[in-house]
């Protein structure tokens, strides 16, 4: 919504809005020229033609109440990038993991490359140069947007590139089958514009499915659908990823191209995003080695293996992941990184409905660390289940004695880092309020007796 709103102000349009409490986003929105608001009140809509809202805004919202009864158009933020995107070549990248790291990296991609574009991205996308923020008004005719499924709202736009990282099931309480989650993907593709490219990852099943099944209709569409990954046969050929001085490096290849990217991020998942960028931003026309140097200038987003600082010779890092196969991906990249120390993890589950469906897989998943902590779950959109705690995901961990559950977010905090002991690395991870917790992770490392202190 923030990005959103820099943009639409960006254009030259009045914009106004309002969060529930004040956060960081807010000094950078007052800066573009939009009139922020602490606090919702119906009183902020009485001069406005137009309101825009996330999924997360509810019927009883006083504006939104207020604006339904005077009759204002409501748009969906779905609808609102539409409009921003609809005069430029809009790359939409969708996938339950991953969208948003791939998203960053062809924006980052792009600007290397001497391209001016605009983007809308759900994280601060950081660079060597510092942070860019989660949206940029730029003078080119790209524009790269992270393309949300989860409510179904990706299938407002048309875009010139779709780069779909997976398709696994996510979602469920939107959609109510593995079948529709596919379908609504399908629906997606055939919105690509006439002369477009579908770049899809030959490596997870969903993926591979949908650009098998759309191929013929798209070409009859004249889109090209250009696949990436290690699997035989990918149109982009995804080798090892090994350690290179600090780096970890690895080799794309097509039948025409071949290139060396460098990158600052860890992990076999961020290979994958790096290759997904690179097709994206060639089926723009931008340079083979620009883009692949331009890769190896992301140094990530806001919330993706952030490092929040180091205490006590344990260093703390912050990641968004909130699905299974992401909790694995990151705890497999943190074993990487972590050298000789262990990998420890808070981990607050994000929706009843998701902690439900997926908590065996969750429990496999945060099996990966050496101790694990979870707290409860962070309802978001959803209204309480207490049927459905934290303590439902430690029961699912396979290893004895790994895994605890406590319920109250700064003792679980507090928890995590008692633990902890010099060379470790400690993870806070998931979709909510999570991340405000690695300050109280840092301070309680310093207040030990001893650096570290912890537990053997």
């Amino acid at each position: 919504m923030s990005a959103i709103a820099a943009l639409l102000a960006a254009r030259g349009l009045a914009v106004s809005g309002s969060d529930a409490a004040d956060g960081p986003a807010l000094p950078g929105l007052r800066a573009a020229g939009v009139t922020v608001h602490v606090g919702h009140d119906a009183s902020l809509v009485t001069d406005v033609d137009t309101v825009v809202v996330s999924s997360a805004v509810r019927e009883s919202n006083p504006e939104l109440a207020a604006a339904r009864a005077a009759g204002l158009r409501v748009l969906h933020r779905s609808e609102a990038l539409a409009a921003l995107m609809a005069d430029r070549d809009a790359v939409a990248v969708a996938g339950a993991h991953g969208k948003t790291t791939t998203s960053a990296m062809v924006a980052t991609a792009l600007l290397h490359a001497g391209a001016d574009p605009s983007f809308a991205i759900g994280g601060t996308v950081l660079t060597v140069d510092g942070p860019l923020g989660g949206g940029r008004s730029g003078s080119g005719p790209a524009f790269v947007a992270e393309a949300d499924e989860s409510d179904g709202s990706f299938l407002a736009y048309e875009p010139l590139v779709a780069v779909v990282t997976n398709v696994e099931p996510d979602h469920l309480d939107h959609y109510g089958s593995r079948e529709a989650f596919e379908d609504a993907f399908v629906a997606f593709a055939r919105r690509i514009r006439t002369g477009g490219v579908l770049v899809a990852c030959a490596d997870d099943e969903g993926a591979a499915r949908l650009a098998s099944a759309a191929a013929a209709e798209l070409a009859a569409a004249s889109v090209t659908v250009v696949t990436y990954g290690r699997s035989p046969g990918a149109d982009v050929r995804v080798g090892d990823l090994r350690a290179d001085g600090g780096r970890w490096a690895v080799e794309l290849a097509t039948g025409t191209a071949a290139v060396t990217v460098r990158l600052a991020v860890p992990g076999d998942h961020n290979a994958l995003n790096a290759a997904a960028a690179w097709a994206a931003a060639r089926a723009l026309g931008a340079d083979p080695l620009a883009v692949a140097d331009g890769l190896g200038e992301f140094r990530g987003t806001g919330r993706r293996f952030e490092d929040r600082g180091t205490a006590g010779g344990v260093r703390v890092v912050d990641d968004y992941a909130h699905h299974p196969t992401e909790v694995a991906a990151l705890l497999r990249a943190a074993r990487s990184v972590a050298g000789g120390g262990r990998v420890l993890v808070l981990f607050q589950p994000h929706l009843f409905s998701r902690t439900r469906t997926f908590a065996r897989e969750f429990g496999a998943a945060l099996d990966l660390a050496d101790v694990v902590v979870v707290t409860d779950v962070y309802a978001a959109r959803e209204d309480p289940d207490p049927t459905v705690t934290g303590a439902l995901l430690v029961d699912h961990v396979p290893t004895p004695g790994r895994a605890s559950f406590v319920p109250d977010r700064l003792d679980a905090a507090r928890a995590i880092a008692s633990a902890a002991r010099p060379g470790d690395l400690l993870l806070t991870v998931g979709a909510g309020d999570v991340t405000a917790l690695a300050p109280v992770v840092l301070e309680t490392l310093r207040a030990l007796p001893s650096p570290g202190g912890g537990r053997p």
